[in-house]
């Protein structure tokens, strides 16, 4: 993130390496908590973790598309032209984050339980947010920040709880 002080675009291996510094790492780490230092459990939930930290932040990325460009001078996204950015553009991207919660979701189905409700909600929630930027035409993400109204977060949070609760009430008998 040290980049966004000097760099205003990004080819696709600095896009790449911002990713992994700023995004990647941090499902790592959490990865490693969550997996209390088993390494075997860390090496095979490894690649879900990369790709739902990425995902995670592809997503604001393009949540924040138009104030990182119109106010800022910037844009992550390799390839694009802001001036002429468009719907074909705009899909090619959701494309690339629709596979990362693909992959990042089987993963989160084999973390450890206690730590599975969490990660579910996050990705829940990125999902969600994703799905409203899909809505909108390339035109209306450079007017207006896209997001999941307050409402609807709370039933985000509601939603997976319930299920959670029961697999583990389930697994406990």
């Amino acid at each position: 993130m040290e980049w966004d002080l000097d760099r205003t675009a990004y080819d696709r291996t600095d896009y790449d390496a911002y990713i992994v510094g700023s995004a990647e790492v941090v499902g790592l780490m959490c990865l490693k908590i969550f997996v209390r230092g088993d390494q075997a459990e860390y090496d095979r939930l490894e690649p879900a973790a990369i790709k739902l930290g990425a995902a995670f932040q592809k997503v604001n990325f393009l949540r924040d598309l138009r104030e990182d460009f119109q106010s800022l001078g910037r844009t992550y996204f390799p390839g694009i032209e802001m001036e002429s950015f468009d719907d074909t553009a705009k899909r090619a991207i959701e494309q690339e984050m629709e596979r990362d919660l693909t992959e990042a979701r089987a993963g989160i189905k084999e973390l450890p339980r206690d730590a599975r409700f969490g990660v579910y909600l996050a990705y829940t929630y990125y999902k969600k947010l994703l799905d409203r930027i899909k809505r909108v035409p390339s035109s209306k993400v450079m007017q207006a920040r896209v997001r999941v109204p307050d409402t609807q977060k709370a039933l985000l949070m509601a939603s997976p709880y319930l299920p959670h609760r029961l697999t583990v009430v389930l697994t406990i008998d």
